[in-house]
């Protein structure tokens, strides 16, 4: 039987959110920190653990089949492998940051400086683009301590929350380039197991569509239904069911996660009563 080999990353940031998506749709990834390979028992999948790094070269050459990375590493690569669809999780920005006391301010004030980095492809790119010259430094892992060292000036660097900035008493000028968890295949995805990627793809869009909304019930009299189903749009219409209490009703619906406390706000005035808002597991349209 033909099985779909995915790659993640063997430790890191984006290895937990990639393995509580997998679980989410239903692969049952049995994983003990160390391994390299996991076959899933209810899917035909393989989930390979892989050095961040080297999972877009694999993916290109075909010895595995796709890989979970962060997009920025798909810049830096520049590998030849395809994007499948964004996973809206594991969102960071590649950033300048500098010395608090610093007077470099915009991106003029880069010219001529020293710019110690990760990513050095990205940044080139970048500075191409706004007809700045640097002196590029790469540097593998502890970018932060740079300038504290005198090895540079600036720093670009993945920035998620700013923490690790501050800690190093560092200040975000501005970010350059966003990024976020990705599914990617190979050009030369093989044919026969597009059935299963569609199939993946399918539960990974149900789970992530769920992400974005949330289940919404309550109570209401009759004589404000009309002003409540207007608050309350669904994906087509809200669903009405008949309470025991004469002149009553329950109203299903569902809302945008990030209009909820509004909607809520809303519907209390229009006067419902006993609002419950329940996550959604899965969304099919």
């Amino acid at each position: 039987m033909k099985r779909l080999i995915i790659a993640v990353q063997k430790s890191g940031r984006l290895q937990e959110g990639s393995l509580e998506l997998l679980r989410e749709c239903g692969l049952k990834v049995d994983y003990r920190n160390g391994q390299l390979k996991v076959i899933t028992p209810d899917y035909p999948s393989e989930i390979l653990f892989l050095r961040n790094s080297d999972i877009p070269g694999y993916v290109a050459d075909g010895v595995v089949d796709l890989g979970i990375v962060g997009s920025n590493l798909l810049e830096e690569e520049e590998s030849e492998t395809e994007l499948v669809l964004g996973l809206n999780f594991s969102k960071c920005r590649l950033s300048f940051a500098v010395p608090k006391n610093s007077k470099i301010r915009e991106v003029a004030d880069l010219e001529g400086t020293r710019i110690a980095t990760s990513y050095p492809v990205s940044v080139r790119k970048f500075l191409s683009k706004e007809g700045i010259t640097a002196d590029i430094h790469t540097i593998s892992g502890s970018v932060e301590i740079a300038p504290a060292l005198n090895l540079a000036d600036v720093i670009a660097d993945v920035v998620s929350t700013g923490n690790t900035l501050f800690q190093n008493n560092l200040r975000e000028l501005f970010s350059f380039l966003d990024s976020e968890a990705v599914l990617i295949k190979g050009k030369q995805f093989d044919p026969e197991k597009q059935d299963l990627l569609d199939q993946l793809v399918f539960r990974i869009q149900s789970v992530l569509a769920a992400k974005e909304f949330k289940y919404i019930l309550l109570n209401a009299p009759k004589q404000k239904l009309d002003a409540i189903c207007n608050t309350l749009p669904g994906m087509k219409s809200p669903t009405i069911l008949p309470l025991a209490i004469d002149g009553w009703v329950s109203v299903h619906s569902v809302v945008k996660q990030k209009e909820v406390w509004k909607v809520v706000q809303q519907l209390k005035t229009e006067g419902a009563q006993g609002i419950l808002v329940c996550p959604i597991e899965k969304m099919i349209s």
